[in-house]
């Protein structure tokens, strides 16, 4: 179940709650990915607010919004680069996207499987991916006062594993976002020093989202491969095509 677009735009641009989550995430996104010069960058769910750094280096920045979410103008003052989409049929070449970033996407797909298919499928040759998803052992899975108290949070393990099987090379994976879903005005403030104390801690503890980034990979043929030795050549018959002279 996707959520409405305008909820996710007035959580992230209009709730001071949701400019600290949006600068958090965005903040360990560059710090993964710091630059995108010449490629480009794609966004799936509502991953707009992460993709703006993007927009003034990058060969080209779209953000697709899946159907059952909606779609909005983005970014704002700007020529718009968001599109509205099917979830699994995306209007995007085959192998043209170099960076992926997928937000309140996965987690809240009827259909997870084929969603994978197609972020594989737009992912070029030496393509990478980052999936943002909730954890379940965070306390932001555990409201609903925020996007990612929807859908299906997962752990660490589930969701590699299910990249693994869509034919994903886990690269590295974080966690951020490790202070309080609240909206006061106290735990807002304390909210730096909880996302500087939490890069210490193990990802799977209390980070209340995980960023995981992926390669595509792509399987060799199919059947047995040999290699062969390069037989030596027949030196018999040398003597008559290099004739050595008999000496006097």
């Amino acid at each position: 179940m996707h959520l409405d677009v305008q909820d996710l735009r007035n959580f992230y641009y209009r709730s001071t709650l949701g400019r600290a989550a949006q600068a958090s995430i965005r903040g360990r996104l560059l710090r993964m990915w710091p630059t995108a010069q010449g490629q480009t960058v794609a966004g799936f769910g509502f991953a707009a607010p992460l993709l703006r750094p993007y927009l003034a280096e990058a060969r080209r920045v779209i953000a697709l919004m899946p159907a059952p979410q909606g779609v909005m103008q983005w970014p704002a003052g700007m020529p718009n680069v968001s599109v509205l989409c099917e979830e699994t049929l995306w209007p995007v070449e085959t192998g043209h996207v170099d960076r992926l970033v997928v937000m309140h996407g996965l987690e809240t797909s009827d259909r997870p499987a084929r969603l994978l298919d197609e972020c594989w499928r737009a992912l070029g040759p030496g393509g990478r991916a980052i999936f943002v998803v909730p954890n379940r052992a965070g306390l932001w899975s555990r409201s609903d006062k925020t996007p990612f108290g929807y859908g299906r949070p997962y752990t660490l393990g589930q969701v590699e594993a299910q990249l693994r099987d869509h034919h994903f090379t886990i690269e590295r994976h974080a966690a951020t976002l490790y202070q309080l879903p609240s909206a006061r005005r106290s735990w807002l403030k304390a909210g730096p020093l909880f996302e500087r104390t939490g890069r210490y801690l193990p990802a799977m503890l209390a980070g209340g989202v995980f960023l995981i980034e992926v390669s595509k990979r792509v399987n060799p043929t199919g059947g047995l491969v040999t290699k062969d030795k390069a037989r030596a050549r027949i030196r018999i018959l040398e003597g008559l095509s290099n004739p050595v002279p008999k000496p006097i």
